[in-house]
């Protein structure tokens, strides 16, 4: 792991010359950001509507925010700082490590959480298990939600400071406080529509550095070349020097990447993860909820692209970039290539893509952490039984002290030179466990009551000590952060599934009449409802869908596997 680059270093090197186009760029923004805000305040009246839009919108919109909600800073920043230190092999956090996990939440996972009406993925241990399985997961997904919050609003700071000059304090406050006031405003409406334009912001950001970029080393061809002479030709393939005993840049070889990754963290991510789920929720029927995953799809095979190309020009242009000898770091390859490439107008345009991006990851971990905080943990243990318009007022509160939090959360991110290294940590911790947990009780009728609770304890704890003690003691030699986060995964899995199928054979199981619904095989007639007109269109069937996002994104390992 690099010892990250200090911030005053960054803001003397990488300052952008912006001017007042760029800064006019960025006012309009906000202002359009804010009165999206004001906007969706006027069609909140209950509790559904602040929390899931109540469950109104149309596939289109809530696909669009679902990708938005993940192409975060986070995302942007992490997979340029994970090209440039891993190379070709972001490939795999797309098309192995979220396409089929994507289209199994939309054709598997959707109708129970959309059919049982629950608010939260936490609700459906409480369905399916018990209240203390409810409770422990909606704890760990609060925490782990104002952690990776803290993680947007730290990114934030570190890239403003060195592009704008603007002190870390200030980036921060002004951030939290736009997200903050339009969340606050218009509830999840808000976060969505909001999410929807910075979509197309942050596309518009990172296509000019892509083609820039390009043209600066001498198109692909010159691309490979440069970074084949400085690295090897592994760099630039997705499969070389994975099998098994092999070195490779990224530490993992291809059973680790196919469990791990593939599988593991992959589905405990986009299928337990209530920051996306909640997009999902929010949708007006059962069909455009199984849609919206699968419409986020099929952007999500090629934003790779525009994550990953930057990251390798940025690898190609300085040699060594991101050890101490160059002077960067990894998570710097897009600021770099932002200081070097665009000219003003572009450049604020690069600027506010990359604010939205920061704001729009910010605002999807707030919004699910009021939420769960609200509905599961006050509402259910605490104030129960209280008038729709309290949970309202009080789901406000949280918001504001769930962005305080995250302002105190911001600097735990400062010890990873690649963000994304300390992301895969959290949902290595956070969200396998939690898989675990609804896969054995979705697919195993007798999974009991009491195995919930104690196999989310166990899959946490596993993955916990493998990462802190096994990995960083140095009692097993794994390669890098990245490795350890697939086998802390692994680990973590196999530890929750191990334990609840203990704990099953010595309790007793949910009643059948219970299971209704909760267990694949059974349904509810929220799954059965029929399909609203025009929804039998062929470009509406969710299977078909599906099956042509994983037929897409397998045809695009090709030229990357020689």
């Amino acid at each position: 792991m690099q010892t990250p680059t200090k911030t005053a270093y960054l803001a003397a090197e990488l300052r952008l010359p912006t001017n007042w186009l760029d800064y006019t760029i960025l006012g309009i923004y906000f202002v359009v950001v804010l009165g999206i805000g004001f906007a969706a305040r006027r069609s909140v009246k209950t509790s559904l509507d602040f929390f899931l839009s109540g469950r109104s919108l149309p596939a289109w919109i809530t696909g669009l925010a679902f990708i938005s909600a993940n192409l975060a800073a986070t995302e942007i920043l992490g997979m340029a700082a994970n090209s440039a230190q891993y190379g070709a092999y972001t490939v795999h956090w797309y098309w192995i490590g979220a396409i089929p996990a994507m289209v199994f939440l939309g054709l598997v996972m959707m109708p129970f959480y959309y059919g049982s009406k629950v608010r939260s993925v936490p609700e459906m241990l409480l369905l399916r298990f018990d209240k203390w399985a409810h409770l422990l997961s909606s704890a760990l997904f609060a925490f782990a939600a104002i952690l990776i919050a803290g993680v947007n609003l730290y990114a934030l700071a570190i890239v403003v400071e060195a592009l704008l000059g603007w002190p870390q304090w200030v980036a921060i406050v002004v951030a939290g406080a736009f997200v903050l006031a339009y969340i606050t405003l218009g509830g999840l409406s808000s976060a969505i529509y909001n999410e929807v334009l910075q979509f197309f912001v942050i596309l518009a950001a990172l296509i000019p550095l892509v083609v820039l970029g390009l043209k600066k080393v001498g198109g692909w061809d010159g691309l490979t070349d440069r970074l084949t002479a400085e690295h090897g030709a592994n760099f630039t393939t997705a499969w070389g020097g994975t099998g098994i005993g092999s070195a490779n840049p990224l530490g993992a070889n291809w059973l680790t990447i196919v469990l791990g990754l593939g599988f593991v963290l992959s589905f405990g991510y986009w299928t337990t993860n209530f920051a996306e789920v909640q997009r999902a929720l929010s949708a007006k029927n059962l069909s455009a909820a199984q849609r919206t995953p699968l419409i986020a799809a099929f952007p999500k095979i090629f934003i790779v692209f525009l994550v990953m190309i930057p990251g390798l020009t940025a690898a190609a242009l300085i040699p060594g970039f991101g050890t101490s000898d160059s002077g960067y770091q990894y998570n710097d390859a897009i600021p770099y290539l932002m200081e070097q490439l665009l000219p003003n107008g572009v450049l604020g345009i690069a600027v506010t893509g990359l604010l939205a991006a920061f704001m729009a990851g910010m605002a999807a971990n707030v919004s699910s952490f009021n939420t769960v905080f609200t509905n599961d943990i006050w509402g259910r243990y605490v104030e129960k039984g209280r008038d729709d318009a309290y949970y309202v007022r009080f789901g406000r509160l949280i918001t504001v002290i769930g962005v305080c939090a995250s302002v105190g959360t911001a600097f735990l991110a400062s010890s990873f030179s690649n963000i994304m290294s300390y992301l895969q940590t959290l949902f290595s911790f956070f969200n396998v466990p939690m898989f675990v947990v609804f896969i054995v009780g979705m697919f195993w009728k007798r999974a009991s009551v009491k195995s919930g609770f104690w196999g989310l304890l166990a899959g946490t704890v596993a993955a916990m000590v493998n990462y802190f003690w096994i990995y960083k003691q140095g009692i097993i030699d794994i390669p890098s952060d990245q490795g350890a986060n697939f086998v802390s995964a692994i680990v973590g899995f196999v530890a929750g599934a191990v334990v609840m199928v203990a704990v099953s054979l010595f309790t007793a199981p949910k009643p059948a009449e219970e299971l209704q619904g909760l267990v694949y095989g059974t349904t509810s007639p929220g799954m059965s409802e029929p399909p609203a007109a025009g929804d039998d269109a062929w470009y509406r069937r969710p299977a078909l869908l599906g099956w042509g996002a994983i037929v897409l994104a397998a045809a695009c390992y090709i030229p990357f596997s020689f």
